[in-house]
């Protein structure tokens, strides 16, 4: 794959593409799948929109599924949009896309888009998204309900999701591998 230029423009082609991967995003965050603590497919639509079409096109495409959400269309899980739900305690999950889009082209612009670097940059933006949600949540909790401990929001919030979005990644990865061939 060639290196990204600075004179990059988008061609109607890279335009499809990342309406096509926006849509991709919000189709996952609806379903949902049913366990003690129920998880949508949301993290693999981020995966698969930033390993197929690569650190630009990507970051476009997740930008373009959030401002969609923001401005009110149903476009996140359980058919949710609006700044309300960017707002609410899970709001800055949602927003730490952003940052994993950001990570993954920063990553992938520097080292390559070899199979290890692609694997790496999902892996360092899902616990950049981690991050950014968790310390919202603790904000956002506090403010709503009460205080909460760290511990107790890692437990809510990440340490149940950790295994279903590391699988999540290893089936976008395997999907871009396979799909991305024809996409270029």
């Amino acid at each position: 794959m060639p290196t990204e230029s600075v004179s990059y423009r988008l061609r109607t082609r890279d335009l499809t593409y990342v309406a096509l991967c926006a849509v991709l995003i919000a189709v996952c965050a609806w379903i949902s799948i049913p366990a003690p603590v129920p998880f949508t497919l949301q993290t693999f639509g981020i995966f698969a929109a930033l390993t197929l079409l690569g650190g630009r096109r990507g970051c476009y495409a997740v930008a373009v599924y959030l401002l969609l959400g923001l401005v009110g269309l149903p476009v996140f899980a359980g058919f949710q949009g609006g700044a309300g739900t960017l707002l609410g305690v899970t709001g800055g999950y949602i927003l730490g896309f952003g940052a994993t889009a950001l990570i993954y082209w920063l990553v992938t612009a520097r080292l390559g888009t070899s199979l290890p670097v692609s694997i790496l940059a999902c892996v360092l933006g899902l616990l950049v998204c981690y991050a950014f949600g968790t310390a919202w949540f603790l904000v956002a909790y506090a403010r709503s309900v009460g205080p909460i401990s760290l511990t107790a929001a890692l437990g809510m919030c990440v340490f149940p999701f950790v295994l279903p979005d590391l699988i999540k990644l290893a089936l976008a990865v395997l999907l871009s591998r396979r799909v991305g061939k024809f996409l270029r």
